[in-house]
């Protein structure tokens, strides 16, 4: 396995190699994440994975200093994992110069739910991944794959992806979860142990949102409020627990509330840390 920190490395190392498959990732790496290298594998003749925390993505107060940085664990599990080249750029071999030229996506989509309670956010998460894309994909196709946990960022990237013409294909990997239904992420290692048994609250809540949603009569504003309440009883504080429309994250007419293709999505930080979650139904 390769190791590179620069553009013009990263492109030496997959010159006539063939078509990659690319997961790209903030580091920190869980079960979650070596499942999307799994996906990817067979997905393309050469596996990228890179590793790059961006700044451009985390709000002021957010936590871009203490975000767990473990490069060397990092590289031995995507190594036992066979990956062939891990991109893990400084910051100033991806951004040499300030990044004053960025990729903002479109409102309808980018300026709800996360994008309403993180502005901004979606832009850094866009000029990134453009800039990851254009880096290991330059000259030649291939695939990358997301994780649904972040389900509003993967669509907001495919969507740029398909406007763009881009030549990657985006695939979508299922949530990773633990035992208990917790969904796995960086962030969790914030939790302490009485947090960690209580994380489980929110995709449970989720589970409780999407069933009550299909029952005959349900008025959906008033389901969400109680999810929101429910929550709120238990220590924890909500952003937002709602049902949306997978197409476009717009909330569900009566028609496509009957027709199903839904999916729940919530937010909410837990003492110190902010967990995100969906379900499909």
């Amino acid at each position: 396995m390769q190791v590179v920190h620069t553009i013009s490395d990263l492109r030496a190392a997959l010159h006539g190699r063939g078509r990659p498959a690319f997961v790209p990732t903030m580091g920190n790496l869980h079960d979650g994440h070596l499942a999307l290298v799994r996906q990817a594998r067979p997905l393309g003749e050469v596996l990228v994975a890179s590793i790059f925390v961006n700044r451009l993505q985390f709000l002021p107060h957010e936590d871009f200093d203490s975000y767990p940085r473990t490069l060397q664990a990092d590289c031995s599990r995507l190594e036992a994992e066979s990956c062939d080249i891990v991109f893990a750029p400084a910051e100033r071999d991806l951004y040499p110069e300030p990044q004053t030229f960025t990729v903002t996506p479109d409102p309808a989509l980018a300026n709800i739910l996360e994008g309403q309670f993180r502005p901004g956010f979606f832009t850094g998460v866009c000029t990134v991944v453009m800039k990851l894309l254009w880096c290991v994909f330059a000259g030649s196709g291939g695939t990358a794959v997301f994780g649904r946990k972040d389900y509003q960022q993967q669509m907001v990237i495919r969507r740029m992806v398909r406007q763009f013409a881009l030549p990657v294909e985006i695939v979508s990997a299922d949530i990773c979860r633990a035992a208990d239904g917790l969904a796995l992420s960086s962030r969790n290692a914030y939790l302490s142990d009485e947090e960690r048994a209580r994380a489980v609250q929110l995709s449970r809540t989720l589970a409780w949102l999407s069933q009550a949603a299909l029952e005959p009569g349900s008025k959906l504003g008033a389901l969400e409020a109680q999810a929101m309440q429910r929550l709120g009883d238990g220590g924890w504080q909500p952003d937002y627990l709602v049902v949306r429309q997978r197409s476009d994250l717009q909330p569900p007419t009566a028609e496509t509330l009957r027709a199903g293709q839904l999916v729940a999505l919530g937010a909410a930080r837990l003492g110190q840390t902010r967990l995100i979650d969906n379900l499909e139904f």
